[in-house]
Parts: C-alpha cells; structure tokens; sequence
C-alpha cells in the first residue's frame, strides 16, 4: 500500500525521513566519487587492456550517454511504479556494475559494464532527489537538498586525489571496490530503514515512443557535440537537434507524455529555473579541465600539486552547500541563486585576466569565489526546480534537472574543445604553442562568464515560488 511521508511527527517517518538522507546522499556521493576517482587511472586502465585513445574516450562517453538516455524515462517510470523501487533497483545495477568493471578481462566486458553503471546512475539520479522532496517538507526542503548537493562536490574534490591514492597503491580496480563497498552500505539503508513508497502517478502509462524519439535524438546530439568540430559531427548534432524538436511535437500531443513538454510552457518557474541550471552548468564545468592544463603546463605544477590548488573550489561549495539551502528555505530561491550566478561570472572575468605570471594564490582565490558562487547557485536553484511542480511530477522533475547537468556538462566541453581546435589545431599543447593555449582559455573563460550573464537573467525570469 502507497504510503506518504508526510510533517508528522512519528518515529518512523522521523527513521524514513534521515533513512532518505543517509542513502540519497551516500549515492550522491558514491557516482561522482567513482567517475572522477576512475579518470585519474585512465592510463592504467589504457595499458592493462592495449585500448587507444578513440577506445579510451568511451570509457567516459559510454558512461554519460547511457545516464543521459535514461534519466528522463527512469524518472517517469519512478512516478509510475514507485520512485524507491526504481530508486534501490538503480542502485544495486550500479553496485553489480561496479563489481564487474572492477573484475573485468577485457575492453568489452569492461565498456559494457561502464554503460550498465550508466544506467544505474540515471536510476539513482533520477530518483534520489525526488525521494528526498518527497520525503521532507517544503520548510526542510532547502536544507536536505543543499546537504545532497554538498555531497555530489565533495566527491568531486575528493575523488581524483583518493582515486589516485587506491591507484598508486592497490591498482585501479580498488576505486571500484571502495564504490561497491559504499553501494552495499546505500543498499543496507534502503532495504532496512526507508519505509513506504511514493508513486503520485501510478495510474498513468509509460510513453515508450516518446522515451525512444528521445534516447535517440539525444545519442545524436551528445555523439555530434563530443565530436565537434567537424562536417559529420555537426551533422549529428543537428539531426539530435530536429530529433528533440520532434519529441517536443509528439510529447505535446501525447495523452500521458514522458515528459510534460507543457510544463514548461504553463510553469514559468520550471522552465526557467531548468534554463538557468543548463546554462550554469555550460558556463562552469569546463573549468577544472581549462585549469589543470593551465596549472600542469604553463605553471609547470606536478599532478599532485596542481589537485591541490583545484580542489579549493569544490571545497568551499561543499562547504557553503547546506547553508545556501538552508538560506533559500528562508529567502526566495532566485534571489539566492542568481546572486550565485552573478560570483560565478565575476570569477570567470577574473579567470579572462590571468597570465604565465599570476601567482598561485590569486588562482586559489578565484576558484574560492567560483566555488562560493557555485554552492549559492546549485542547492537554491534546485529547491526551485522541485518545490514549482506537483508530487506526481517529482521523478520527472528531478529527472529534467540531471539530464540539464549532463547537457551542459557536455556544452561546456564541446566549447573548449571548439576553440582548442580553432587556436592550436590538432597538435599536442607544447611550449611553441602555450600562447595560443593561453588565448583560447581566455576565450572560453570569457565565454563562460557572457553565458553566466543570461543565466541571471534566467534565473530571475523564474518569478516568485512563495506567496508573500
């Protein structure tokens, strides 16, 4: 029987409530950690099984693609059938996954396991979030969700620096081994401690054209974008563009759509506060990959120093995470967030200015700021996303919001890869060329602050979420 957590003050829903937490951010924790702890022992992985550099780029892409393909369709399914169900279903693929990569003989065994954690990754993102809305009321909702959020960048700042620790000391299949042991314990959690079920939408179909129409525009898409530039590859991306028009048209006129493309029409604060989050992640996650190679090659820093200077960024958002939901508890959440978007783009203008010379502790102050600006952006801007739509939309909700992160993570690379190829060709970066590595970073970092300048204005488009 469907049971609703609700403000009450039993004992068990005091249990289910924190059992959402402790799981939700565990997992929000466990993916990042192991895909960032993963790409620090890509040569490893490289030499154990002779893959080139074509092979090796799709231990990451095939990872994405799959995430991104399933999100939407796994959040739906989770408003249908149940979000916990689909929720613990997710995270045992993702655990089994884990295990198999880590034991993997081979390229195959080794890509089709990366999918399949893929796969459960959209399961988890597509529902955690969800389950903690569901869970916690409107008046608590900033403050868990900020705690997530926290989760998701600690793991990014602690897993390329312990990934690299398991690496150098018990081999690369030790990230995937600490992954499964944090899975088992996520499980542990699930199974024993959160109770009840939600599924707002169970008396709804599943649109299985629209989810098709739609993993397949959005394969083309990415595919065409990774592969920019280039003849095919825009090629592709255009027709994943036709191809996501035309799942708009059938999503329009379907009975019970995938994805209620009238939201975003009728919900103004959804549909810019998922605008503004696309537009965020475009502008910022290219960052860190402008930034070491700047650290490693122009600074001249040595792998384990330049993590250090990267890390101060998301350790401060880790830190400052909570409070800005908390803060967006109390405050309405486009003011916070936009305020956030604005530290974001004035750190990137700083990053437009520096040179060979900056010294490291200017570095470290930006990233500071970038971090500062990304933490009062991220966990406000989702309590947005989730407190503007109705409980039967939460999986769908939280599904939109990822499929945004993964969409603009790719954006963000497809542009510095762009002017990569426009500024120095497709030659290895070496002194004779660090101008011009220098030039087209600046160039991105400036077009990464113009774009945080249209999310402001989007995320003060959104309107207000609470009555005054």
């Amino acid at each position: 029987m469907q049971r609703e957590v609700t403000s009450g003050q039993t004992a068990a829903e005091v249990t289910t409530r924190r059992a959402a937490l402790y799981a939700t951010t565990l997992t929000s924790f466990l993916t990042p950690f192991m895909d960032s702890g993963a790409n620090v022992a890509l040569p490893e992985i490289s030499r154990q099984f002779g893959m080139d550099a074509v092979v090796l780029s799709w231990v990451r892409m095939g990872y994405l693609l799959a995430a991104a393909i399933f999100l939407v369709p796994f959040g739906k399914l989770a408003d249908i059938h149940g979000r916990k169900r689909v929720y613990a279903y997710g995270t045992v693929i993702f655990t089994l996954a884990a295990l198999t990569t880590g034991l993997s003989t081979s390229t195959t065994m080794f890509l089709g396991a990366r999918v399949l954690q893929g796969l459960g990754s959209a399961m988890i993102f597509g529902t955690g979030v969800a389950i903690l809305t569901s869970a916690y009321p409107p008046s608590d909702r900033g403050r868990v969700l900020g705690i997530n959020v926290a989760a998701v960048y600690l793991a990014a700042s602690l897993g390329p620096s312990i990934g690299g620790v398991l690496t150098a000391h018990f081999g690369w299949r030790s990230i995937f081994a600490v992954s499964v042991a944090l899975g088992t314990v996520a499980l542990w959690f699930i199974s024993t401690r959160l109770r009840g079920e939600w599924a707002e939408a169970r008396d709804e179909r599943f649109d299985l054209p629209g989810s098709l129409i739609y993993a397949v525009s959005l394969v083309a898409l990415m595919l065409g974008i990774s592969r920019l530039p280039g003849v095919t590859a825009a090629g592709l991306a255009a027709a994943g563009v036709v191809g996501l028009g035309v799942f708009a048209g059938w999503e329009m006129r379907a009975r019970v759509p995938v994805l209620d493309i009238r939201l975003l029409g009728s919900n103004r604060t959804f549909a810019f506060s998922n605008l503004a989050a696309l537009i965020n992640y475009a502008a910022t996650a290219a960052i860190a990959f402008l930034l070491s190679l700047y650290l490693r090659y122009i600074k001249g820093l040595d792998a384990q120093t330049a993590g250090l200077v990267l890390i101060a960024q998301p350790v401060v958002q880790a830190i400052f995470s909570p409070l800005a939901g908390r803060l967006s508890d109390r405050i309405e959440p486009r003011i916070v967030a936009s305020a956030g978007m604005s530290l974001t783009a004035l750190g990137l203008v700083l990053l437009v200015l520096i040179s060979p010379t900056t010294p490291l502790w200017a570095i470290i102050l930006r990233l500071g700021l970038l971090g500062f600006g990304f933490a009062l952006f991220s966990s406000p801007n989702m309590n947005g996303i989730m407190g503007a739509v109705d409980k039967r939309l939460y999986g769908v909700a939280s599904a939109m919001l990822a499929t945004m992160r993964l969409m603009g993570q790719m954006l963000s690379q497809a542009i510095a890869t762009l002017l990569f190829a426009l500024y120095i060709g497709r030659v290895e970066i070496a002194p004779q060329n660090y101008p011009q590595f220098m030039a087209a970073a600046k160039t991105a970092f400036a077009i990464f602050a113009v774009l945080c300048g249209f999310g402001i204005l989007a995320s003060m488009a959104r309107g207000r979420i609470r009555q005054a």
